[in-house]
């Protein structure tokens, strides 16, 4: 062996630097745990004000569909637009609109008269925002972190933490304060979120420079992604997935966790769900398979213990413990999905690919979630989630038998631009 052949193997086998070391991932980590902690808190102080007001859980659903719907419609769009003009610029500009709206829901709330088309019209133009803001998040990662897995599984971490305070926070400020005080709070932390942000629009982003017409650069995404057999193909088993298993997941398994063991123990078993996601994201730190699609795939079979542990009524304890792996196989396989995407995919049409990546995730999960409440009236609740832990189960199968997915390596770390 000559010493350049050796001098080159190790550098392959010594891992990059800690994305810690890099002000660039400081400021974005910042910037995504404040944003996140402004979405965790969201509902409570969303649904605490739409019940105030007298809407009852009708009001609550169509506000939040109002939110959803202009995410799904346009996160495409914002693909576009974030390889167009910086995913930074992009995102930027989301969180200044979302500061302004929830400031504006703020002073709504302090009149007398709350009417829900007005609480719709701005949770639409948060929502519009956001779909701006999702795209631009994966074509940020590669340029903060040249350790763009341990990046993705601090992030993991993060939003793991902070989907567990974020309505333990709501929650507080509602209780001690008033409702309208809680969307202040949510403001402060978009905008602590856009102004982390922008010292990074002087990343050296490569930009679509082109003038093709909106549709023109759909379609470029859109090849970009049906060409890679190993992305579409997750994702077509993904939308499966969402379908059968999210969707009725959260609603039916809250329900019936709720029942077995009150309200205190479900907001426990959460916990341990979170608890698990932690440790997840701490494993995809910690291990670099040479196959992250298929070692991602296998921990999410664990996966399918989220809802069969409420089907079959497991006692407190176990039931605690297999959210707790649940939730570890979700993080890891997180953490091998986002590496995979970001390493594999060229930078300047990332936002786009992701956009399609986001949007064929989560399209079908509200579906899920409106046919789950009829399909357990008519099956019970517990046949219900007994047969999405089996469509869990074979969904995973299914996507490790396609073989671009099982040949799909980790792609060679490349070094952060200046």
């Amino acid at each position: 062996m000559t010493m350049d052949e050796a001098t080159a193997r190790r550098e392959q086998q010594t891992p990059p630097p800690s994305p810690w070391r890099s002000s660039r991932f400081r400021l974005f980590f910042t910037a995504r745990s404040t944003s996140l902690l402004g979405d965790g808190m969201l509902m409570v102080s969303l649904t605490t004000a739409v019940l105030g007001a007298g809407y009852g859980a009708a009001g609550v659903g169509y506000a939040l569909a109002a939110w959803m719907a202009p995410i799904v419609l346009l996160v495409l769009f914002g693909g576009v637009l974030a390889d167009r003009f910086t995913p930074q610029v992009m995102m930027v500009g989301a969180d200044v609109v979302r500061t302004v709206v929830m400031l504006a829901l703020a002073l709504l709330l302090i009149g007398d008269h709350v009417r829900l088309w007005h609480v719709m019209a701005l949770l639409a133009l948060s929502g519009a925002a956001t779909a701006m803001f999702q795209p631009g998040l994966a074509s940020l990662v590669p340029q903060v972190a040249e350790d763009i897995q341990r990046a993705n599984a601090l992030l993991r971490i993060s939003e793991a933490i902070c989907t567990l305070l974020g309505p333990g926070v709501a929650g507080l400020l509602v209780a001690y304060w008033n409702v309208a005080g809680s969307f202040v709070v949510i403001a402060a932390a978009y905008a602590l979120s856009a102004l982390g942000l922008a010292p990074l629009r002087r990343l050296g982003t490569a930009r679509d420079e082109s003038d093709d017409p909106m549709w023109h650069r759909l379609a470029t995404g859109w090849q970009e992604f049906r060409s890679r057999s190993w992305l579409w193909g997750v994702i077509s088993v993904w939308a499966v997935y969402g379908l059968f298993v999210f969707g009725p997941a959260l609603p039916l398994g809250a329900t019936l966790l709720t029942e077995q063991h009150g309200a205190g123990g479900y907001g426990w078993i959460a916990s341990a769900d979170g608890a698990g996601t932690i440790v997840g994201g701490l494993l995809g730190m910690r291990v670099r398979p040479r196959r992250p699609l298929v070692a991602g795939a296998c921990a999410m079979f664990f996966f399918a213990l989220n809802p069969l542990a409420p089907a079959l009524g497991w006692s407190f304890t176990v039931t605690a413990l297999t959210g707790a792996v649940a939730g570890c196989g979700f993080a890891f396989w997180g953490v091998m999905w986002a590496t995979s995407v970001q390493s594999h995919i060229p930078l300047a049409v990332l936002s786009r690919v992701s956009a399609y990546d986001v949007a064929g995730s989560i399209m079908v999960i509200p579906v899920g979630r409106a046919l789950a409440g009829p399909a357990a009236a008519a099956f019970g609740a517990d046949r219900v989630l007994l047969f999405s832990s089996a469509v869990g189960v074979v969904c995973i199968g299914v996507m490790l038998s396609v073989p671009a997915i099982r040949a799909l390596e980790r792609a060679p770390e490349k070094p952060q631009s200046p």
